[in-house]
């Protein structure tokens, strides 16, 4: 049962309130108010009754007292005739609404009831926001390794200020991670957080979807709709694969990061933004501008505060800590009972290099555990690719003697062509194992190709 303090002066008061409302809720009723205030700090209410003047004692400093002690309790101020202009500066002070006298038993019902379910509103945003702190701070970026510590020390810094912020990585490096822990640990976490991926979007959409349109603006847009960027108005907008953009519309997203105002397609008035911009890529930007396919002037915008997320192969240090919280995860959702991997399973993960990184190692786990039929993920549980996978070479083991009279050129183009064989002719995976741009790739692929004719 919910509870609620009455303080007012007038004995009267207490008692008819106390008699519309002890059917209901659990009533304490006070005609002093140290005492009203003692009973609050030990019963701590839902909700408190104040008088406005309670004898010769202002209501409002009784309010500003008890919201300083517990904002979370709903107080509504009760007043006479004469003394609205009061109520409205109680208000401002935090009281959620007001009762005129004499009180109207239904009114009272009814504004009780919208205060409660208030009160309830606010703790069920309080608590998601703090769970969604919680699951997206460190929760899900798991790692021991420095690149990781590096990584958890720039949120950090960076989680309470609103400058742009340029997350840099491989596919499958938990760049949208990052995002999330930057919004959901920082200042403007109760606020939206927008994402838009800006390769997954084709381009003839992707302006309307990121600045919105009015009615009528272009065939078939029967009715005005918000962009991201003003659904993000007071929150964070997430800019994932922004190397995929489109010349023309990087131009227009410069313009509106630089006067924090947008304007929707087919209107001629603007909105000012209050926004914190985050951007990803797992592109080589400095080569892109390099190549004139993204803006140098919309690079430094965004590239004000960098981030970059190591990829799996350079932090094998942490894919024990990785296998253990994914198995945890997976045996959630899929209802298994998995406790680990054998030595010999867990020996080829360790070997293999991820050129899908984390996503990829949660997709390898998830399919044998699938297929294990035990408690422990054994070798035979294992994809195909990985139990056939040839072993790795590393430096300074194995011979190296039949390289020897190659040339530099003769051995990169070997050593590009049996990459990209291993990778079954997939250029993305090629570039990222070699760490190169797909458009380099292809270029020494084209090279290779004219040579050979």
């Amino acid at each position: 049962m919910k509870k609620i303090v009455i303080i007012d002066d007038e004995a009267s008061i207490c008692s008819s309130l106390t008699f519309a409302l002890e059917d209901d809720y659990h009533v304490e009723a006070m005609t002093d108010p140290e005492e009203g205030k003692k009973k609050i700090d030990s019963i701590l209410p839902d909700l408190v009754l104040l008088d406005l003047k309670i004898g010769a004692v202002d209501g409002l400093k009784v309010l500003e007292e008890i919201k300083g002690m517990h904002p979370s309790i709903v107080v509504i101020m009760i007043t006479a005739y004469g003394t609205i202009s009061s109520s409205v500066e109680a208000l401002q002070k935090g009281a959620y609404s007001y009762l005129t006298k004499p009180i109207n038993m239904d009114e009272l019902q009814t504004v009780i009831k919208q205060a409660l379910h208030f009160k309830y509103l606010h703790e069920q945003v309080e608590q998601l926001s703090n769970e969604l702190e919680k699951k997206y701070r460190y929760e899900e970026l798991i790692g021991q390794s420095d690149g990781m510590q590096q990584v958890f020390k720039l949120i950090d810094k960076v989680r309470n200020v609103d400058s742009n912020v340029l997350i840099t990585g491989e596919s499958g490096t938990g760049k949208e991670l990052v995002a999330r822990a930057i919004h959901y640990s920082g200042k403007r976490k109760q606020q939206h957080l927008e994402t838009v991926n800006c390769a997954a979007i084709p381009e003839h959409l992707l302006e309307s979807e990121l600045f919105g349109y009015e009615k009528g603006a272009f065939t078939g847009a029967v009715s005005s709709k918000d962009g991201k960027f003003q659904l993000a108005n007071g929150g964070t907008i997430f800019l994932d694969e922004i190397g995929d953009m489109p010349l023309a519309l990087q131009a227009k997203l410069l313009r509106v990061l630089q006067r924090r105002e947008v304007t929707k397609l087919g209107s001629n008035s603007t909105q000012s933004l209050d926004v914190r911009v985050i951007a990803a890529t797992n592109k080589d930007l400095e080569e892109a501008v390099r190549e004139g396919e993204f803006r140098e002037d919309l690079y430094f915008r965004l590239h004000v505060i960098p981030i970059h997320l190591p990829p799996l192969r350079e932090r094998k240090e942490d894919l024990q800590l990785l296998i253990s919280h994914l198995i945890k995860s997976f045996n959630k959702e899929m209802n298994t009972e998995v406790s680990g991997i054998s030595k010999e399973a867990y020996q080829i993960l360790s070997s293999y290099s991820y050129p899908g990184n984390i996503r990829e190692l949660a997709n390898i786990l998830e399919s044998s555990m699938v297929f294990a039929s035990g408690s422990t993920i054994e070798v035979e549980d294992l994809p195909l690719h990985l139990r056939s996978a040839k072993p790795q070479v590393k430096s300074g083991d194995g011979d190296l003697s039949v390289f020897v009279g190659l040339t530099l050129k003769e051995l990169e183009r070997q050593f590009i062509l049996e990459t990209l064989e291993y990778n079954d002719g997939h250029r993305k995976k090629t570039a990222e194992m070699l760490q190169i741009s797909e458009r380099s790739l292809r270029d020494k692929l084209k090279q290779y190709a004219s040579t050979t004719t």
